[in-house]
């Protein structure tokens, strides 16, 4: 028996914003954008919401699992962009979906939540507690970017993805999790919550809660770990780098994926 992925969904916005329709509202340009980012588009949300790109790619991977909501037993959802802080966004995807028979809860852990919550998954599955797990990753980041900020408004979109996996005969499955956690960084990548307000403390105007992010002190750390914890990956799988198809990197730059692949000896 192995622990695997049986489906998986997506959805995006409607919305599709170009690098010269930003030049049209910031100081930037498409040559500027593409040749340190390597990006060329990102969607936007309009009117849809978390819930609704979440759900939606949730259908897509339950039909392609061929289950049915009331099936799932796991609910998880990585998140930092909900669209309450209560319900928990997987409360309201199980709610939309009528998955009456899971348990549902968020995730919080960036670019890496969607990891994070599928190691959460395989180890409930492991454990015998839940057999089909529901994993979502989704972010709405357009309502915390600093849309005049162009070192980080122009890396950051909106969307969803999801995955059932689930316990099936057979060798083929999920081979390795490796994941770790650095929280001396954290101000290199940082957002603020909802600031202190109670009849004890001396109100302020409230400040925008927008992304700042240390472009150079993110690049340094992700082309120096990211190598480490796939080489890790792979020795734990008990293969080597040559049996490995394909390497699927978050995309977040260009430059990033290049300095990972020289390092890692793989070509682009």
């Amino acid at each position: 028996m192995a622990i695997k992925i049986c489906g998986t969904g997506s959805c995006l916005p409607r919305h599709c914003v170009s690098n010269d329709d930003l030049s049209r509202i910031m100081d930037t340009s498409d040559e500027w954008i593409r040749s340190r980012t390597g990006i060329e588009t990102r969607h936007l949300v309009t009117e849809e919401t978390t819930t609704f790109l979440s759900t939606e790619a949730a259908k897509s991977a339950l039909s392609e699992a061929k289950l049915a909501p009331e099936e799932i037993d796991l609910i998880l959802a990585a998140t930092i962009t909900p669209d309450h802080v209560i319900p928990s966004l997987a409360c309201e995807v199980q709610r939309e979906l009528g998955a009456v028979n899971a348990v549902a809860f968020d995730i919080c852990a960036a670019c890496s939540g969607f990891l994070f919550a599928l190691n959460t998954a395989y180890a409930y599955l492991k454990s015998g507690q839940y057999k089909n797990a529901l994993v979502i990753g989704a972010e709405t980041l357009s309502k915390i970017m600093d849309w005049e900020d162009r070192s980080t408004c122009v890396l950051f979109g909106d969307g969803a993805g999801a995955a059932v996996i689930k316990e099936e005969p057979g060798d083929a499955g999920i081979k390795s999790l490796v994941q770790g956690s650095d929280g001396a960084r954290g101000e290199a990548l940082l957002c603020d919550g909802r600031a202190i307000a109670n009849p004890y403390v001396e109100q302020t105007k409230p400040v925008p809660a927008y992304v700042h992010m240390d472009g150079q002190a993110v690049y340094k750390f992700a082309v120096r770990t990211v190598p480490d914890v796939i080489s890790r990956a792979i020795r734990e799988a008990g293969i080597e780098p040559d049996q490995v198809d394909h390497f699927v990197l978050h995309q977040a730059n260009i430059r990033i994926i290049e300095s990972v692949a020289k390092r890692l000896h793989q070509p682009i």
